[in-house]
């Protein structure tokens, strides 16, 4: 029999509300989740939050990892009482690599005061003229080198204050055509343009000691022989290359399962079994508490049937336990 508090240890999820419901408590304790996602939702003062941190850790009888997409610009996640920085564009056309590590420093200091221990931050997709406004001000520009030199710098800063830093969208979002929030979008570079232009910041980020890499839900047809398999689902793309070729160790986490881009490809339960086989060991669930259950449940029986291998659940539980010890955090 599988543990189920290993499978659900590997869910990342979000909840409602400022204040923690029973019903929110008792959800999180049935699926075993590994960890939260915070969002403007949850927020209504550092001291408010740092309280709903408190009591989730206290409603699941052990430490959780706490995650946030802090990005700076458009995309924060607690408008009141941090530093607030520049979209990454701006600053891509504004600043040096010394001014970018301090920003990441001063992120991860104000962070971890409110109890996060992961951002989600920063994006290092290349920007393409003409590609989706998804991206757009997120991304540092369109030179793979700045933006390389610049999400390092990021990545560097936050982590020696003791932050996690995760590199995405891998291997690159920078030239979507489609919002994949709402659709499934398909990138048609081959491997020459990917490697010139778009893995150049991924392998600054490694080089880094990034913490986290977050995939795409996106389709690369040149890289990925099987028809409409975004990144997601690709073996291909994140043991083979990710792993393999670019030497990444650390925690793969995926971007949101429940994006308008999967929900083109299959069922919830489905994405959470077929990411898991192409090599993530976190899934993102940032809503409905349905489909994390779903996620949950499908993920018990596919190991049970032997879908999913429990030989690779355990080199994935070690490295979330690293993740963890990097932040703090004993083993749960």
């Amino acid at each position: 029999m599988i543990r189920e508090a290993l499978v659900g240890g590997r869910l990342v999820v979000g909840f409602p509300g400022t204040r923690l419901s029973a019903e929110v408590a008792g959800h999180l304790r049935a699926i075993h989740a590994g960890g939260v996602i915070a969002f403007e939702r949850n927020f209504e003062t550092p001291e408010q939050f740092r309280s709903l941190i408190a009591c989730v850790h206290s409603a699941l009888g052990r430490e959780v990892l706490v995650m946030a997409d802090h990005e700076g610009g458009r995309v924060v996640r607690f408008p009141r009482g941090l530093t607030p920085f520049p979209d990454a564009l701006t600053v891509g056309e504004t600043r040096d690599a010394a001014w970018v590590d301090g920003q990441g420093a001063t992120e991860a200091n104000e962070l971890r005061a409110l109890g996060v221990q992961v951002n989600l931050a920063p994006c290092v997709d290349v920007l393409v003229a003409g590609s989706d406004p998804i991206i757009g001000t997120r991304a540092y520009g369109s030179d793979p080198q700045r933006v390389a030199a610049l999400g390092a710098a990021r990545i560097r800063g936050g982590q020696r204050q003791g932050a996690a830093m995760c590199a995405k969208h891998f291997p690159g979002l920078g030239a979507v055509p489609q919002d994949p929030h709402k659709r499934l979008p398909t990138v048609t570079l081959d491997w020459d343009a990917m490697r010139r232009v778009h893995l150049v910041p991924f392998v600054e980020a490694i080089k880094a000691d990034v913490a986290l890499v977050m995939s795409s839900h996106v389709c690369y047809p040149r890289l990925e022989p099987i028809p409409n398999t975004p990144a997601t689902f690709s073996s291909p793309l994140m043991r083979g290359l990710l792993r393999d070729e670019l030497g990444f160790g650390g925690v793969v986490v995926s971007d949101d399962l429940e994006m308008g881009a999967l929900r083109e490809v299959c069922p919830i339960g489905e994405a959470a079994v077929r990411a898991v086989a192409a090599g993530h060991d976190l899934l993102l669930i940032c809503a409905d508490p349905g489909a994390q259950r779903a996620a949950f449940e499908a993920l018990c029986r596919a190991y049970q049937d032997g879908r999913l291998s429990t030989r690779d659940l355990e080199p994935c539980v070690e490295r979330i336990a690293r993740l963890r010890a990097r932040v703090g955090l004993n083993s749960p």
